[in-house]
């Protein structure tokens, strides 16, 4: 069937067409067209964010939990510049999104009209791909070609950009598929040669190291179940980035936790030791390798990565393995067959050793909740629910990847690459819409929850039980940790002096408040938040000097990890902290 239909109508044709589900949006001038077409259509459930960087963090989250494409809509100039920050985002983290911007008229482009912007240009960097189209014609298949293009290969963002005259202009509406153009076909095979030589190289290894990362997670749950495969058969120890968690199991005996600048003792010294790395769906990130000299000195490098510009880019590897980790892991599987393992007896044994340094371990506090204890205490009252997990960023983020244990994919988020203040409650909010039946809580911290805090009323709007948990010590708290260890300790602009109360704020947006003031009251808070139907605030009142450790310092290598007890970190009581 072949109808004239509006470019906006095409659009929304489109979307249904992809199985698009939730639209995270905010209208305005450029896109009132869309809007009217979106208007009547109960097809697609249009989220009403208060700011576009929220509309862009709540589409990540969707995407992110659920292995669907996120879907965002926003306005032409400021609309387009707000969601950059988003964009960019999920561009570091490789995470699929179409996001639909508003254009001024086609005549009015580079006329510097009302509320125009070179939203082609500035997304360039931070997207796989934009468009402008200038032609409703173009429409179906451009939308079409988006969305292969953020799911397929390494996933991303991807822009289109749509002037308003477009929208309004007809063109031919097909009900079959659209003729997609077909001109994006990444790797996603290994070459059986290379298959070969891999698992050669695994099976003469004493020292073997699985590094995953969120490539595994992208990958799809297959990818995760068949990683568990391999590794039971292989017997290695695995550790994971910070986007790689819950990709293998935090209760498996192999499991050496987090790597890096907070990864535990065991994985940082594990990887250093290694006679092979498996890197699995990673990019060997700076916060990863620290001082790249001392990096893995010993060890060959077998890295899996569906984004060939990522091999060699800052470790070099002996044996790049370029495609989908699924489809590499299930080729690694078939070729490994039924042959034994090496008897890895020896290397476990040392990596015991290591985790006898316990290196997560944390001074306890008479005078103030740590917050250490506080996520250990969420993990435990929570595990049994399966929820999912967001956070903002910054200390929190780190003790939330540390204390809180992940056993299954896509029940993390968080922004790693670009370390966003403000992601985690419009992505908790994107996970809600995604997982209306789940446990969604978002960790937080004091100054990053104020990021994006009007998103508390997108979750009223659409009655989304989300439950935001923060860890209050009235600092930016990571600013702070390195200001004491990096610039003896002056502390420029880090505390927060005019904090609102945040059980106040949360009742002004139909939110149930909780304070959390000492450690009696842990549990019980924690239960009464669950317990609660709607959404929550915790303002969990926690220890405002304590620090995170393991730590990496800035330009040091693996084997210079500061633990708890190395350095003076204290706790200090009120009238000290009053003092700083």
């Amino acid at each position: 069937m072949t109808e004239e239909r509006s470019g906006a109508n095409i659009l929304v044709e489109s979307l249904v067409r992809q199985g698009v589900e939730f639209v995270f949006g905010y209208p305005g001038g450029a896109v009132l067209p869309i809007y009217d077409a979106l208007f009547d259509d109960e097809r697609i459930r249009h989220i009403l964010v208060r700011h576009e960087a929220g509309a862009a963090h709540a589409a990540e989250g969707y995407a992110r939990s659920t292995g669907k494409p996120g879907v965002v809509l926003v306005t032409s100039g400021p609309g387009a510049t707000n969601a950059m920050t988003g964009i960019a985002d999920a561009f570091l983290d490789s995470i699929p999104l179409v996001v639909i911007t508003g254009q001024v008229p086609t005549a009015l482009i580079g006329s510097d009209a009302f509320q125009e912007a070179d939203t082609i240009g500035m997304s360039r960097h931070c997207t796989k791909h934009n468009y402008l189209v200038r032609d409703p014609a173009e429409l179906a298949a451009t939308i079409d070609e988006a969305f292969q293009i953020a799911m397929s290969g390494r996933p991303g963002p991807v822009l289109i950009d749509i002037p308003k005259d477009v929208q309004i202009a007809s063109a031919l509406w097909h009900e079959g598929a659209p003729q997609r153009r077909n001109r994006y076909t990444p790797f996603v095979e290994a070459p059986a040669a290379e298959i070969t030589r891999a698992v050669e190289m695994i099976a003469a290894a004493t020292k073997p190291v699985f590094y995953t990362g969120g490539g595994v997670i992208n990958s799809g749950p297959r990818a995760s179940a068949l990683l568990r495969e391999l590794q039971a058969k292989i017997g290695a120890p695995v550790t994971s980035t910070l986007m790689g968690l819950g990709a293998f199991p935090a209760d498996s005996e192999d499991w050496l936790g987090m790597l890096g600048m907070h990864g535990t003792y065991e994985a940082n010294m594990a990887m250093n030791q290694a006679d092979l790395i498996v890197c699995i769906g990673a990019r060997f990130d700076d916060r990863v390798t620290g001082r790249l000299d001392a990096f893995a000195p010993h060890s060959q490098k077998i890295h899996i990565d569906i984004d060939r510009s990522s091999i060699n880019k800052t470790v070099h590897v002996d044996l790049p393995l370029v495609g989908d980790c699924a489809q590499i892991l299930d080729q690694l599987l078939t070729e490994w067959g039924g042959r034994n393992g090496r008897d890895l007896t020896e290397w476990k044994a040392k990596v015991e050793e290591w985790r006898l340094r316990k290196s997560l371990s944390f001074p306890r506090s008479e005078l103030a909740i740590v917050p250490q204890l506080a996520v250990q205490r969420l993990f435990e009252l929570t595990k049994d629910l399966d929820p999912i997990i967001s956070t903002e960023v910054g200390q929190h983020q780190m003790w939330a990847a540390q204390h809180f244990h992940f056993f299954s994919p896509n029940r993390w988020l968080t922004s790693g690459g670009l370390g966003t203040m403000g992601y985690g409650l419009p992505a908790a909010i994107g996970a809600q819409c995604g997982n209306p039946d789940q446990l969604v809580i978002d960790i937080a911290g004091d100054a990053s929850i104020q990021m994006n805090i009007q998103e508390l009323g997108t979750a009223t709007q659409y009655r989304l039980p989300v439950k935001v948990f923060i860890l209050n010590n009235e600092w930016m708290g990571m600013v702070r940790q390195w200001q004491e260890l990096t610039y003896e300790s002056r502390y420029s602009n880090s505390y927060s002096d005019s904090l609102p109360d945040f059980v106040k704020l949360a009742e002004a947006y139909g939110w149930k408040g909780i304070r959390i003031e000492n450690e009696s009251q842990l549990d019980d808070g924690i239960r009464a938040m669950i317990a609660h139907d709607g959404p929550v605030i915790v303002d969990c009142q926690v220890s405002k000097a304590a620090n995170c450790f393991p730590m990496i310092p800035s330009g040091a290598s693996h084997t210079e990890m500061i633990l708890h007890g190395d350095i003076v970190t204290g706790i200090m009581d009120d009238h000290a902290k009053a003092l700083v």
